[in-house]
């Protein structure tokens, strides 16, 4: 229940970025098309897109749409799927807090820095995109881990 309503604020949040990104690129076409320069636009557009992608691949990863040997997971069933499932877990957990762990330092060595276009804004407000990312990761990856140690035990009861 937990892991569903985090994965929608994320989409959420993921979505709102990617409107925002064609919002953006669609004032910049324009602006040029009428010769004026919107020098912000490129700026807003980069970072949005940023977090739209970097909570989309959260969220896949939670769903399993992301990081998958397909060959091998097409091709075993029952146990040996569920040992596939845990190995691709477990190595996607040490990433992930990887992932967290250095985007937490980036976002300190960055914080303060401004954008070009848009001096009022810090970068760290694009940065702390990537500790997000790799926190909700590890907790939608831990919650994998848990689920396919269930269905190891499923299978054991069931045998």
């Amino acid at each position: 229940m937990l892991i569903k309503l985090l994965e929608k604020i994320q989409l959420t949040i993921g979505v709102i970025f990617l409107i925002l990104f064609f919002v953006t690129i669609v004032i910049q076409v324009t602006t040029r098309f009428m010769g004026v320069s919107a020098v912000w636009t490129g700026e807003v557009a980069t970072y949005s897109f940023i977090w739209a992608v970097f909570m989309g691949a959260a969220v896949m990863l939670n769903r399993r749409e992301h990081f998958n040997f397909d060959l091998l997971l097409k091709k075993l069933k029952g146990k040996g799927r569920n040992s596939l499932y845990l190995f691709n877990d477990v190595i996607l957990l040490l990433f992930s807090f990887a992932i967290f762990y250095y985007g937490i330092q980036t976002v300190q060595n960055f914080w303060d820095y401004n954008w070009v276009s848009l001096p009022e804004m810090k970068m760290g407000y694009v940065w702390i995109s990537v500790p997000i990312m790799g926190g909700t990761m590890a907790i939608y990856t831990l919650s994998n881990i848990f689920r396919t140690i269930k269905n190891f035990n499923r299978e054991e009861a069931a045998e």
